[in-house]
């Protein structure tokens, strides 16, 4: 497994794990605010996309698509955001972010300014729906890197 000291992603999860595969990870990212906000982290270091192999790269947005799947049917967001930025962390990583009409910030990405006051009951209920979600990104995870 190649790893880059000082890598913050290297060195650590990155939130709270939800699926674990020999490739990659999800988490769950504590973004106030944001209760669907995941990332898939690819598991060795890597800075850009096309540091993959055609295979990996495959595995990961297969990943990725089954995150955003997961969550399109549990929670029902108003869009989902994919980013792989890694201008602040350069390990590959994906951002898959379910967005909302009443969220503080859209239309807006989600490190641009506030545009509304947060809605505690809608996060609320959005992160109810989070287990359910869960248990369908690792039950479809599981049956793809098995």
């Amino acid at each position: 497994m190649t790893r880059l000291a000082g890598c913050v992603l290297c060195e650590s999860i990155g939130g709270r794990l939800v699926f674990e595969a020999p490739e990659f990870r999800v988490i769950h990212a504590e973004e106030s605010g944001f209760p669907g906000f995941y990332r898939v982290i690819w598991r060795d270091h890597a800075v850009e996309f096309s540091d993959l192999s055609a295979a990996d790269r495959a595995t990961c947005m297969e990943a990725v698509t089954t995150v955003e799947q997961s969550l399109r049917d549990y929670l029902a967001p108003t869009k989902i955001n994919l980013a792989a930025l890694g201008n602040m962390v350069p390990h590959l990583h994906w951002h898959v972010i379910a967005r909302y009409e009443w969220d503080t910030h859209f239309p807006a990405p989600v490190w641009a300014a506030a545009q509304r006051d947060r809605d505690a009951d809608r996060e609320a209920a959005v992160r109810a729906q989070l287990p359910a979600a869960e248990a369908a990104m690792i039950a479809a995870l599981s049956k793809r890197t098995s």
